[in-house]
This record gives C-alpha cells, structure tokens and sequence, in this order.
C-alpha cells in the first residue's frame, strides 16, 4: 500500500506583526522539522507558518521536494472521492496556520464568495482566488483579539461622549446596525488630523466615562504605539468591536465578513482556502482598501463576544484525549489530542485528509503498522480513512485539521 502519511516542510511569512527571530513560535515550530532549509533571522518578524496546498506558500513533503499539491494531483485516493466530489477539485479546502502576534494585524474583513469571485475576476493579482474565508483561531498562549461587534446599547453610550458625536447621522432616531455602519464609514473616512485630535480628547477623559469599557482608556495609547494616533483602525477598534482576552484553548470564529484584528499571542488559525482580504486599518494608508468596499461587505454578527466562542466537543472517534472544533463551515474542523506522561491515544479513520503538527512535546504516531517519530514542530499529511495512533513519551499536543 502506498504511503497515507507524508511529513511536511513548511515555511514563514514576516508580516512586520510578527514577533522576532526565535521569540516567534510560528518560527520557532518551522525551525524543527529535520533537515529543512527553513533557518531563522533573529532580526526579522515571524508572522504566520502557513501549512497545507496554498500556493502563495506551499508546503512540500519532505523526503521528496515535491509540492504536496503534486503529490495530491497524482494520488486522488489520499483526499476521498467524498471530499473531491464535495467540492469538485483535488486541493485541500482549508489551510492552517501557526500565528505568532507582536502587535496588532490588519482592521480587516474576507469578502464573501459570491465577492471573492468578483473581486478576482477583476483584480486577480490583488484577490487571489474566487473563495471566501471563514477561519477560527484556537489559543496556543493567551491571546487578546478585537472580535465582531459590541451590543448595540453599549456603542450607541460610546457616541453619545462629546469627541465622538461627530460621527453619529444627525437624522437617524433609532440606533441600529445601519446607524454603525454609517458611524464606521464615518470614522474610516475622516481627516487624519481629526481623527488624532478626537483620540486626543478621548484621552484627556476620565476612565469613568467608559463605563464598564475600561479596556478603551487601557488600551488606546498601546494602539497609538504600535501605529499612529492618525489611524482610524484604533477608532473602530475600540469603540465599536468586542476585545476578547483569551486563555490557552479557547477558540473563536470569524465567519466571512466578520470584522476583527487580533492584537497578541500565539494561535493555531485554520480557515476556508483563500487568501482574499480588505484592510481599512492598522495599516499605512496606502495598503487601506476602498472604505465603500469594505463597509458593503460588513455583516452585523456576532454582536455579543460569547458568541464569537468555538466550544470545544468530546471527539467521538477518539479514545477519550481529543476534542474537536467544529465552526458553522463547511471546509474543515480542526482535532486537538492532548496527552500526558505516557499517555496513548487512538483517533478512527476521517472520512478525508488532514495535516496535523505537534506543538508541545514528542512521541510516537503509528499509522498502517509504521510508526513516525512525532516531535514539537513535526508537521504531517494524513490521507483519509486511515486510523492514527498516538504515544507520547512526556506528553504532547497534536492540531489537526481535517474535512469530511
């Protein structure tokens, strides 16, 4: 029988929002796979370690060289004829990242399908693919994120502050979702120098006039660092969007069109395949997309922060030591087994392909009667219908992203 597990060489972007050198555990994790040509800068950010069939960065099987799209090209039987007649190509539907987050990404939405298609027919350079991009970020470190949109109640007391009342539409008697989209585009497109002066005055508030929103006065100078107080992406950001501050294995959910920008720590991401995006912030000016753009594309949920939140379920094909994120997506769901001192655990065959990597410790995957040396930063390909079998030998923690 012909090999179902392939081991993976991968490699890093440097978005500048990346951490440096070593302190990043995108490159940090990218760095261990034996005999890879992947080394590390100590001067230069780590952003993302992509992993899957994306060919802006792809992976590669690492005994061979070859692409793993190649490989999936020529070998059809890995992915299922299931999953290749779900969605009538051989290419992996989902692509999971590692991201290692200095400060904050990019005040951004991913454009619906139906956009995306426009979008690339249009501008193919700048929207790469036809696909939307639904994504979840499951937390690796505490991780903090700017997340869907606050209760209308609490962005409606917000503007009611006397720096903030230029934005609100004189003739709207009702605040509802139209009233924020008219505030954000408001805000988006106003002057640089008004919008320094209006985090100027903002700042010269006392932290009462928040309310319960202390984070806003906390947070706005940290913001002002990492950018400039002439960003509009700060504005939005803090006045309108839920912040999330989240402990290790939590997990939240962006759907298409869902406002967010993740402000720090280390998550596994793992989304539809695509790379389209629209920025309005966080960001030089010239990289802004049109503000008209992106606020037509803004959906208006979540508009609690819990509701932004992956629960994370019993897997029932496991052995007791793996539970599974399932998004309201159709491309993938991500497996986390988690495994002490000599622990074992068994996960039945998927009915499609999944990469998995190994973020904390080393051990043992068995697969078909061959047993793979698995340690911190070993990624892997598994075909379909295949059972795994995991042993650790001080413990460890396996990601795996998979459709059916």
């Amino acid at each position: 029988m012909a090999d179902s597990v392939l081991q993976l060489k991968c490699s890093c972007n440097n978005y500048p929002w990346g951490k440096t050198g070593s302190s990043s555990l995108a490159a940090s994790l990218c760095s261990k796979t034996p005999d890879t040509d992947f080394k590390i800068d100590e001067s230069k950010p780590y952003a993302e370690m992509w992993m899957g069939t994306y060919p802006v960065l792809p992976s590669y099987v690492l005994s061979t060289g070859e692409d793993l799209q190649d490989v999936l090209d020529k070998r059809t039987d890995l992915i299922g004829e299931q999953v290749i007649k779900k969605f009538g190509h051989t290419k992996l539907p989902f692509l999971p990242k590692i991201l290692s987050i200095a400060k904050a990404l990019t005040l951004q939405v991913h454009p619906s399908k139906d956009l995306s298609a426009r979008l690339h027919a249009k501008d193919p350079s700048s929207f790469t693919d036809p696909n939307h991009k639904p994504e979840i970020a499951i937390a690796l470190s505490q991780f903090e994120a700017f997340c869907g949109w606050k209760p209308l109640a609490d962005i409606q007391s917000l503007f009611d502050l006397q720096p903030l009342q230029r934005y609100k539409p004189a003739e709207q008697t009702h605040f509802n979702n139209e009233t924020l989209k008219r505030i954000v585009a408001a805000i988006l497109k106003d002057t640089e120098a008004n919008t320094a002066s209006v985090q100027t005055q903002l700042s010269q508030l006392p932290a009462s006039a928040f309310g319960t929103q202390t984070h806003i006065p906390a947070l706005l100078p940290r913001l002002q660092s990492q950018y400039d107080k002439t960003d509009p992406g700060i504005l939005v950001a803090l006045l309108t969007m839920n912040y999330l501050t989240l402990p290790p294995g939590s997990c939240i959910y962006i759907p298409a069109d869902g406002i967010h920008a993740y402000l720090s720590g280390d998550i596994v991401e793992c989304m539809a395949r695509s790379n389209n995006v629209l920025n309005t912030g966080f960001c030089p000016r010239a990289d802004r997309d049109s503000i008209d753009l992106f606020t037509s594309t803004l959906s208006f949920e979540p508009h609690r922060p819990e509701d932004a939140i992956v629960p994370a379920e019993r897997f029932e094909r496991g052995g007791g030591r793996t539970v599974v994120y399932k998004p309201p997506t159709s491309e993938f769901d991500v497996l986390v087994s988690e495994l002490g001192k000599e622990e074992e655990e068994v996960v039945g065959g998927l009915g499609g392909p999944s990469v998995l990597i190994s973020t904390r410790g080393d051990g043992v995957m068995s697969v078909e009667g061959r047993e793979f040396e698995l340690r911190e930063g070993y990624i892997f390909f598994v075909g379909q219908g295949v059972e795994t079998r995991f042993k650790s030998a001080k413990g460890m923690s396996v990601y795996r992203a998979y459709v059916e």
